[in-house]
């Protein structure tokens, strides 16, 4: 059996992944950062009906309590599924964004993808087999106003996912991001209503969580061995 681990596996897109990879057969690592009961509830949820998960909590930002995670975690085996969908938002337009936001916004994201991606990969590594696959954004892709932290965060995401996509290809590693866009969870909340989604998707509606677990799915799947180094957008037709 597979080890997987989501980080920010206790929001709405991440418990959508974790159900996901523990109905293809994985075992699940549902992290949380501070709010361990709601990982515990994914977990239990997936235990409840014949998968396999259980929850941990560490903050991605902070290298030395992730890496000590990790390294407990490890002793276990090697987990050959990693998803890095931790990330925030702290909008507001550039020229009143306080520093404190712009890094957050960074430091969860980008750092983040570092801080968990670099201890997992060498014993990745030794298996031979691996798949990594970073939740950017379509900000990432095409910018936001009023997000100029997190486009940088997504956009600098996506360009390390090429890059070590290459990095890691001749061990049977792959390297994906998934760039969503609209997507109904508690997130879009007050920020975008039917109105607006209508205007800015073609397709008049948000995403659904499982729409976006769906093809996170098939990107850690042994069909999915020789697509690497790919943002794969999925957002209405937007772009």
């Amino acid at each position: 059996m597979k080890r997987a681990l989501v980080t920010g596996g206790s929001g709405g897109i991440g418990a959508a992944i974790c159900r996901k990879l523990a109905a293809q057969g994985c075992e699940v690592l549902v992290h949380a950062n501070s709010q361990l009961d709601r990982a515990e509830a994914v977990a239990a949820e997936i235990r409840a009906t014949g998968g396999v998960a259980r929850a941990l909590a560490f903050d991605v930002t902070d290298a030395e309590a992730t890496k000590a995670a990790l390294e407990r975690e490890l002793e276990a085996g090697a987990i050959q599924v990693l998803v890095n969908n931790a990330g925030i938002h702290a909008d507001a337009v550039f020229a009143g964004m306080s520093q404190e936001k712009w890094a957050r916004v960074i430091d969860v994201s980008l750092n983040g993808f570092y801080n968990v991606t670099q201890p997992l990969t060498l014993p990745m590594l030794r298996t031979r087999w691996g798949r990594i696959v970073n939740i950017g954004s379509v900000a990432g892709i095409v910018g936001n106003r009023g997000q100029v932290n997190y486009a940088a965060a997504k956009g600098a995401l996506h360009a390390a996912t090429k890059a070590l996509a290459l990095e890691v290809a001749s061990r049977g590693v792959t390297v994906n991001a998934v760039a969503p866009g609209i997507i109904d969870t508690g997130m879009i909340e007050g920020v975008f209503d039917a109105e607006t989604i209508k205007r800015l998707v073609p397709m008049q509606r948000a995403g659904r969580p499982e729409e976006v677990a769906e093809l996170v799915g098939f990107l850690a799947s042994e069909a999915a061995g020789y697509l690497s180094g790919q943002v794969i957008s999925i957002n209405g037709a937007m772009i």
